[in-house]
């Protein structure tokens, strides 16, 4: 009974987002002119510390309703986002000017320290209007920039300078039809949509399509807002001017905020309001880049795999054409790969340890294919905020039964059919990668608790993680752990010798071979891995999920390809030992996606500030590299296994 209460909040927490599921053209909302606009805010971020704060930990105004948090799904509270209300209304396509907000208090000394601490670190406050971030342009040599959210404050000659007046403007959209298909953009439809609005009413309406904001620091008379309530007109001009900052935070002194808002019309339809976002700088560079990569590698592999397919092909056809006299000759005077015949299949070092690491393997896989496929067809847009990590948790869960199914099934295999001990590995897989990780995620929480970030996990949310590990990814995984112990395990082709053959020494070290066999896989992934990077550390955001498809597929081809060459190379120097190499062999492409993770800091990081955001930003990239390392490893082990065993049942070997 308590599995199903868990299964039905699991359901509940990864689908009460359904209705974020952002596909072009869905889910528009109309208003009419005068209704109201509540503008919500979201966590204080930077990518100075990297570390987001509540927007109300700072003396900012708060609705006289008081602070109340909206819905969050899964996904945004990992992602550190505290989404609120916010005192700020608008009402459709009502400019309104000179309104008075708020008179802070006095500021203490901790809140005046606090406030010079988070304009010194760069932080920026998010604001949130029909779903909408709001966008700030600037220009500077002629080059417009576009940033999310406002930065709190600036300093200037030693004097901080608190950006107390918000000049906002709304973008809208007028729509005149009824029919949903027309409003989308997509006629021919029309029959088939059901009519939009309230009734099927044909009062014209309108869709919020952009929201800009411009900061401005500006000197108010205290004098004058002593009487006046929030929403008040203030009773003097207010001149918005982005060049000049003039009011200088205080000690002992309270803060004025005041706000304008103007409406636009525009030609901007609704399932291209994004669009503004989504343009990156630089995008024909990275278009290009991307592009360039994915034909040099495919070229590359190409020439790998063919070479590969020749000698392999050519070894066998001269083998098979022999007679057999010439054949048993031949068996004397053996050479090369031939010759581990009898110690190929000998079981590896660590057996359980590999299987487990494998069936890992196979579960992050999964996740990664079906979760980027899913984001390639639109399920999980940026418009989505949390549905990619809720998506990708959902997807890790389910395919516990792939884990455990793999992994005992491999234990088998290696154990030549024996079922002892499957339960014990089938609950090891189970454990082993969730484990390292909520490990490393408790050390990064503690840090991030210590600093009262909105990044750290609330307990509650622990213990829901915890409950949806053991209640569901563990049970799944021994159920799929069951089927992999029923299903009959690979039978060898050869047999192996009781006694292991000796390696001969080798000119150079054979691990020196597989780790530096890594640099190819990362040649495929590098320059999008700058542009993932980015979207995660600078704040942009990352939308070209297709490319990334792309690079995943290739990624996997090369990796494969990386692993069977490496094998085929050690069988012929005959090395044996090829189960752990074939495995490294494309898993140390997660040596060099660290060692560009700690470039990527040193460079272009410049501006992480303190101890404890150089460790957060390493604890993630641990995190991220050891995912990757058992994703690719297992791509590498299972396509040499497959060779191997291809191989030797190829050739009749007495």
């Amino acid at each position: 009974m308590a599995s199903f209460g868990i299964w039905v909040l699991t359901i509940f927490l990864v689908f009460q987002s359904g209705y974020g599921f952002y596909l072009p053209g869905s889910y528009p909302h109309k208003y009419k002119v005068g209704d109201p606009l509540s503008v919500k805010v979201n966590s204080l971020t930077s990518i100075d510390t990297e570390m987001p704060f509540s927007y109300y930990s700072l003396p900012f105004c708060k609705p006289a309703e008081g602070v109340k948090d909206s819905a969050e799904n899964l996904g945004e509270l990992l992602m550190g986002d505290r989404i609120e209300n916010s005192p700020y209304r608008f009402k459709m396509y009502t400019n309104e000017t000179l309104i008075f907000l708020c008179q802070s208090g006095k500021l203490s000394a901790d809140e005046f320290k606090l406030l010079k601490e988070r304009i010194d670190e760069m932080y920026q406050v998010n604001l949130i209007l029909d779903n909408l971030p709001a966008i700030r342009y600037t220009v500077k040599e002629g080059f417009v920039s576009r940033w999310t959210g406002y930065p709190i404050g600036v300093k200037f000659q030693d004097m901080y300078y608190v950006f107390n007046h918000l000049k906002f403007k709304v973008l809208v959209h007028k729509y005149e039809e009824t029919n949903v298909a027309r409003v989308m953009g997509t006629g021919d439809g029309v029959d088939v949509f059901p009519s939009g609005g309230k009734g099927g009413s044909d009062v014209p309406g309108y869709m919020v399509v952009g929201f800009e904001v411009i900061p401005c620091s500006v000197m108010h008379n205290g004098n004058l807002v002593k009487d006046l309530k929030m929403y008040d007109k203030y009773p003097s001009e207010i001149k918005c001017d982005t060049t000049t900052v003039t009011v200088p935070i205080k000690e002992g002194e309270p803060i004025v905020f005041t706000y304008e808002v103007a409406f636009e019309e525009s030609d901007i339809k609704w399932p291209s309001r994004w669009d503004a976002y989504l343009k990156m700088e630089g995008s024909k560079v990275h278009w290009f880049s991307i592009l360039n990569s994915l034909m040099v590698i495919t070229f590359l592999a190409g020439i790998v795999l063919v070479i590969f397919l020749r000698t392999v092909r050519r070894d066998l056809t001269r083998y098979e054409e022999l007679d057999k006299e010439a054949q048993a000759q031949m068996n004397e005077e053996l050479s090369g790969w031939k010759l581990v015949v009898g110690d190929v299949f000998r079981a590896p070092s660590h057996p359980a340890l590999l299987c487990i690491m494998v069936g890992d393997g196979v579960q992050i896989l999964g996740m990664g294919v079906v979760t980027i496929l899913f984001a390639a067809l639109g399920f999980m847009s940026p418009a989505s905020r949390g549905t990619l990590i809720t998506g990708m948790l959902f997807f890790y869960m389910i395919l516990g039964i792939a884990a455990g199914y793999v992994a005992v099934r491999l234990w088998r295999t290696i154990g030549c059919g024996d079922h002892k001990g499957w339960a014990s590995v089938a609950w090891k897989a189970a454990c082993f990668f969730p484990g390292i990780a909520f490990l490393i995620l408790t050390i990064l929480n503690f840090l991030l608790w210590g600093s009262h970030s909105t990044g750290a996990i609330p307990f509650s949310l622990f213990v829901i993680l915890l409950l949806l590990w053991f209640c569901i990814s563990v049970p799944l995984t021994l159920v799929g752990g069951y089927f992999g112990a029923k299903a009959p395990h690979i039978e060898y082709p050869v047999r192996t010798n009781q006694i292991p053959r000796e390696i001969p020494a080798q000119k150079y070290p054979s691990w020196l071979l597989v780790l530096g066999a890594g640099t190819l896989p990362f040649g495929t992934l590098f320059i999008e891995l700058f542009f993932i990077m980015s979207s995660i550390w600078m704040g942009r955001v990352y939308y070209v999920f297709g490319f990334l498809l792309i690079v995943m597929v290739l990624l996997v081809v090369v990796c494969a390809e990386v692993s069977l060459v490496l094998t085929y190379m050690h069988l012929c120097v005959e090395d044996w030992k090829w189960w752990w190499k074939s495995f490294f062999a494309s898993g140390s492409v997660a040596i060099y996606i660290f060692l560009y993770s700690v470039n990527y800091l040193i460079f272009d990081l410049k501006s992480l500030s303190g101890p404890v955001s150089a460790t957060l930003y390493l604890g993630y990239s641990l995190f991220m590299v050891l995912a990757i390392m058992l994703a690719t490893g297992t791509i590498g082990f299972l396509s040499s296994f497959w060779f191997v065993h291809y191989l030797f049942s190829s050739v009749k070997l007495d």
